[in-house]
């Protein structure tokens, strides 16, 4: 039986996922080992990034908390100047693609000077870890470059990446405690079983140090009302969103029906005067027994043409 103290560490362990938590734990100075460790497991890097510069963030602010819309990002730039902007989003504001490719070209035209070089440019990564599914295929991992349409190794320039972790997919992959981007994506599981996090702390030092941050975050008063604030915005934000589908749904199914009366009656006026045609009746009587006028009989003539 697991013990009651652990129990309530379990429940009361701020969410990893929380786009506010996320950036306390990897976006911070004192983080940049284990920012270090995520980024080599993302892009592949097997260890290559050995230091980098942690881009000083000012967003974290009660205001900012607070926007539902708002983008709590970490930005960090390498010794050999590569720029990566990693970001977790956790509502699906339907247009990732476009925000990011925004985002990713903004970093990278602010990479030199005004009057600067191209070749001083710095090649520009964005990372995506997002709390829904982006795209429709099963791989919950996707990187994207510029490859000529034709010709399908042939890539335009490496100067831009961007990456997409799919996390629902993640979680309905098979996993391997061997593969440290799967460690690191488990540790931000906040359900995660306790001896399943106990192991992944025994195989990797960064992850054992992230969860004690984690726990000392979980504990500070102020960060947790942040957090809760960040909690309650996101809230809301699917809560307005959710509402807007449904009034948009109701809306078009009252707009369906009207149109679908207006055309039955469209139908059935046309089915009559052709009738009454057929029968060699006066168009001044057709007028009087539908109530149309003598333009509007003229129009179904003309389309039935007759």
């Amino acid at each position: 039986m697991m013990h009651e103290d652990n129990i309530l560490k379990i429940n009361t362990r701020l969410k990893p996922r929380n786009d506010f938590v996320f950036q306390r734990l990897f976006g911070e100075l004192e983080t940049k080992d284990s920012l270090i460790s995520l980024l080599n497991a993302i892009l592949r890097l097997d260890d290559q990034i050995v230091d980098l510069t942690v881009i000083d963030n000012k967003q974290l602010t009660k205001d900012f908390i607070d926007d539902k819309t708002g983008r709590l990002d970490i930005r960090a730039e390498t010794m050999d100047h590569l720029q990566i902007d990693i970001e977790m989003q956790l509502t699906d504001q339907a247009n990732m693609p476009r925000r990011t490719l925004f985002y990713l070209s903004k970093m990278y035209v602010e990479s030199i000077k005004t009057g600067g070089k191209y070749e001083n440019l710095k090649k520009t990564i964005a990372i995506n870890i997002v709390d829904f599914n982006v795209f429709d295929i099963s791989r919950f991992h996707s990187t994207f470059h510029f490859y000529e349409d034709h010709e399908e190794a042939f890539m335009l320039t490496d100067a831009m990446e961007v990456h997409f972790i799919e996390y629902p997919k993640f979680l309905d992959a098979e996993k391997n405690l061997h593969d440290p981007l799967h460690r690191w994506l488990l540790f931000l599981n906040e359900k995660l079983p306790e001896d399943t996090l106990k192991e992944l702390m025994k195989m990797d030092r960064l992850i054992k140090e992230s969860k004690e941050r984690l726990d000392w975050l979980s504990s500070d008063a102020e960060t947790r009302r942040l957090y809760e604030a960040r909690e309650h915005a996101i809230i809301e934000w699917n809560s307005n969103m959710s509402e807007s589908e449904a009034k948009g749904k109701a809306e078009g199914r009252v707009e369906g029906r009207t149109e679908g009366r207006t055309e039955g009656r469209s139908g059935r006026n046309s089915e009559i005067v052709m009738n009454m045609i057929d029968m060699g009746l006066d168009i001044s009587v057709i007028v009087k027994a539908t109530g149309l006028n003598v333009k509007e009989i003229e129009q179904i003539k003309n389309t039935m043409g007759m």
